[in-house]
């Protein structure tokens, strides 16, 4: 198995279907591969959407949060419970094109070991004017001060080696800076344009003070965390055993 695609979810019910249907057709071709819906905590008919979509697909697992711990820990639980090197993290709304995921893949692939993440970053935003102009200034502001060279670290489409996210410090709020983590613990990053689609139902689940006072505090402690790297030596057992 070469990939794991992880999808955490609350609330998106309207969106199940189309989605994992798209993702059945992308994916067809990495047989055997697996897909896992992370519910955190859903209040709508998200479960009940998710158990009719498992119906003759044995590769769709999902996994239910009992109250909403938020996108990180959804992220979290579905690495932890992935069973293949690669994990795919893609938005449940239907924005993240899965026509993608094949060349993310070998975009990771294609570096060996070295590689810790594949970043993708949108181009045609579909986020509307406001929350355009607000992702640009806060992804300005992130490069400059963790020097990323993530140009939209925001975008949920990303391809990452479970054993380099294994060694991320985890937090609510890691997804947002996994490029400059990932560094942060020897690994190279890539990137790939991506094109964005609008929704397929529903609203975001995100509103600009949702974002903007954690993201401040949360850039403090990934600046501090990155300053207080030290070099990790390289260990030989000298002694044979």
């Amino acid at each position: 198995m070469r990939l794991s695609v992880i999808v955490p979810v609350k609330n998106e019910a309207g969106n199940i279907a189309s989605l994992v249907s798209e993702l059945e057709a992308a994916c067809l071709a990495l047989a055997p591969f697996e897909v896992i819906y992370v519910d955190d905590g859903s209040t709508d008919g998200t479960a009940e959407a998710l158990a009719a979509a498992r119906r003759g697909r044995p590769w769709l697992r999902v996994l239910s949060h009992d109250r909403t711990a938020g996108k990180a820990a959804g992220v979290h639980t579905g690495i932890a419970a992935a069973r293949a090197p690669i994990c795919a993290l893609m938005d449940g709304d239907g924005q993240n094109d899965p026509a993608f995921l094949l060349p993310l893949l070998e975009a990771i692939e294609a570096g060996g070991a070295r590689v810790g993440l594949a970043q993708g970053q949108r181009v045609g935003r579909k986020d509307g004017r406001l929350k355009t102009i607000q992702s640009r200034i806060a992804n300005g502001v992130r490069v400059r001060i963790l020097k990323d060279s993530t140009r939209d670290t925001g975008c949920g489409y990303k391809l990452v080696r479970r054993e380099a996210y294994q060694a991320l410090p985890f937090f609510d709020g890691l997804h947002r800076f996994m490029p400059a983590l990932v560094s942060r613990a020897g690994y190279d990053v890539v990137h790939r344009d991506v094109i964005d689609r609008p929704r397929f139902t529903g609203t975001s689940k995100y509103g600009l003070f949702d974002r903007l006072w954690v993201g401040l505090l949360d850039l403090a402690g990934v600046w501090w965390l990155i300053r207080r790297k030290r070099v990790t030596p390289r260990v030989t057992d000298i002694t044979g055993a």
